[in-house]
Order: structure tokens, then C-alpha cells, then sequence
């Protein structure tokens, strides 16, 4: 099994036991050059809100999209979306990245604006 392929494992296993909460999602994707976060439904079939580095707010704000800083960013953009969309629950959904770097600092942000999880 490959590097993707257990990491696909991992966020499967992981989506099936938040669907089974019926709680919002906060799921996060990385790529090299940069991160990507959307809450979604309890069922997983509507995007709620959404924030990335490709957004020209985000953008403005950072030099470089693939670090720490520009994950924190998109996470406090996630978390003000999101509240003020009235949604304060949701559940953590790191697709099966490891949890530390830019996950970390996405979910601390996130944390610190109004989100619970």
C-alpha cells in the first residue's frame, strides 16, 4: 500500500465515524503549495462555507500559500465564515493528514475565532 493510498484509508475511517455523530464537518486538504478548508453537512452532501490560499483576500495577506502562516490565516477565514453562518459545532476532519504543521495551525486558528471541536 502506498503513501496516498493509507492516507485515503485513514480519512475514510475517519468520515464514516464523524457522519455517524451527524455533526457539521471542517475538513481540510493540503498540497505542497497550498491548504484548502470547507465545512460541510452532516451527511456530507452540502459545502456550508469554504476558505483556501487561492482566495485573493488570503492572498493579499501572505507571501508564500504552503506554510504555517498562510494556514493560520485560512483558518481564522474558515472560522469567521463559518460563525457567521451560525455554525459554531463542527467536527475535525484532517482527511487523513497527520495532525502538526499546517493542520495544526489551521485548527488552532479555527479554534481561536469561534469554532468548537
Amino acid at each position: 500500500m502506498d503513501k496516498k493510498n493509507s492516507r485515503l484509508r485513514r480519512a475514510t475511517k475517519t468520515r464514516s465515524r464523524i457522519k455517524d455523530s451527524g455533526k457539521m464537518r471542517l475538513s481540510v486538504h493540503r498540497s505542497p503549495r497550498h491548504i484548502y478548508a470547507q465545512v460541510t453537512s452532516a451527511d456530507g452532501a452540502q459545502v456550508i462555507v469554504s476558505a483556501s490560499t487561492l482566495l485573493s483576500e488570503i492572498k493579499a495577506n501572505v507571501k508564500n500559500a504552503g506554510n504555517i502562516a498562510a494556514a493560520s490565516v485560512v483558518g481564522k477565514e474558515i472560522a469567521e465564515r463559518a460563525v457567521k453562518a451560525g455554525i459554531t459545532q463542527v467536527a475535525f476532519d484532517r482527511s487523513g493528514f497527520k495532525y502538526h504543521g499546517r493542520v495544526k495551525a489551521l485548527a488552532d486558528a479555527a479554534r481561536e475565532n469561534g469554532l468548537e471541536f
